[in-house]
């Protein structure tokens, strides 16, 4: 990407989700270089403890705000505390490694792109809780307020590490939690106490209000077992990413139309854990094409609006897999972007 050109979501390339195995930031770094050289991202070390996991690493980008921990998880705080500190350290430790591993590749200045992950702001308010213990989503007013945190800490984060670096940014937001907050299926503080749906305007609202503030291009990634796609296709996001195993028949016309749309998809292909059954690049990409053909796209699609994915975080991998798995992604984007008119399957 020339210097000149804004940076941008583009079909076939291949990136990791989030999450990686171990406790190793440098080690991470230089291996996700290594795999994914034309979109790496920032992993998250969730193996490491508090601040480290998706929600935890998001705290560390807030303005004005912080969480504290519970038995339950995390809850916004009044002050700044260990947590706080904590999450902010290993942030700024993970950064240091990234430019440390970015230096060695001989990738500063060059203006390549680097991926960086925050938690959605509807995720982060229907599992952080009130200070009371109620989940954010309860109070209108501190869903706005937490919105408008994260996205001016989101927005400065992105211009710290394309500084650092030298190079373009692109920005996901991970919503595991999206399809709970639509369907008001998240319990409250009690069997009795109930967390109402959030009607799909309001939600567009809250999400858009963290990716039109980002001065790169947003990838909205959901693990959710039934992915909100159609709600998806009405967000300001340039790209979608969901796991395809959860897709079924009736998903079909919603992934069309969100081609239609001109959104991206960041399609995960890769199996989180290592399947009994050694895969190949052949095998992972077949359902990729067959999708395509399927909903009648030509096969340029994927060459040109398909990113390949792992299906989740690998952070419950080994750390063998979790370099399989890169370099499978790797090598189904290469297919993609080189002939995939070319692909057959038995």
């Amino acid at each position: 990407m020339s210097e000149t050109e804004s940076p941008r979501y583009r079909g076939g390339l291949a990136t990791g989700v989030g999450s990686w195995p171990g406790t190793d930031p440098r080690e991470a770094a230089a291996t996700v270089i290594g795999e994914l050289g034309e979109l790496p991202h920032l992993v998250e070390l969730p193996g490491r403890g508090t601040g480290s996991d998706m929600l935890g690493r998001s705290s560390a980008l807030l303005v004005d705000l912080r969480f504290d921990t519970t038995t339950r998880g995390y809850r916004l705080a009044a002050r700044p505390g260990s947590t706080s500190r904590r999450a902010y350290d290993l942030l700024r430790t993970d950064l240091d490694a990234l430019e440390e591993a970015w230096e060695t590749a001989g990738l500063s200045g060059s203006h390549h792109t680097v991926k960086v992950q925050a938690a959605g702001p509807l995720t982060l308010a229907a599992q952080v809780e009130l200070t009371g213990g109620h989940r954010i989503l309860t109070d209108s007013g501190a869903v706005r307020d937490l919105s408008e945190s994260l996205a001016e800490g989101l927005a400065r984060h992105v211009a710290e590490v394309g500084r650092r670096l030298g190079a373009n940014v692109v920005v996901q937001l991970d919503e595991p939690s999206l399809t709970d907050v639509l369907n008001g299926s998240l319990r409250g503080t009690s069997m009795l106490d109930t967390v109402r749906a959030l009607p799909a305007p309001e939600a567009v609202h809250i999400l858009d209000a963290v990716i039109t503030a980002q001065s790169a291009p947003v990838l909205v990634h959901s693990c959710a077992a039934a992915p909100a796609l159609g709600f998806l296709r009405g967000t300001a996001a340039a790209a979608i990413g969901f796991d395809l195993a959860t897709i079924g028949t009736a998903d079909l016309d919603e992934i069309g139309e969100l081609l239609d749309a001109g959104k991206l998809l960041a399609l995960g292909l890769i199996p989180t854990t290592a399947p009994a059954a050694p895969p190949t690049w052949q095998t992972i990409a077949e359902p990729a094409v067959r999708l395509i053909d399927r909903l009648g796209f030509p096969r340029r699609t994927l060459a040109e609006k398909v990113l390949v994915t792992p299906a989740c975080g690998l952070s419950g991998a080994s750390l063998g897999w979790a370099r399989r798995a890169l370099a499978l992604a790797t090598d189904v984007a290469h297919a993609f972007a080189e002939e995939p008119e070319a692909l057959t399957f038995d």
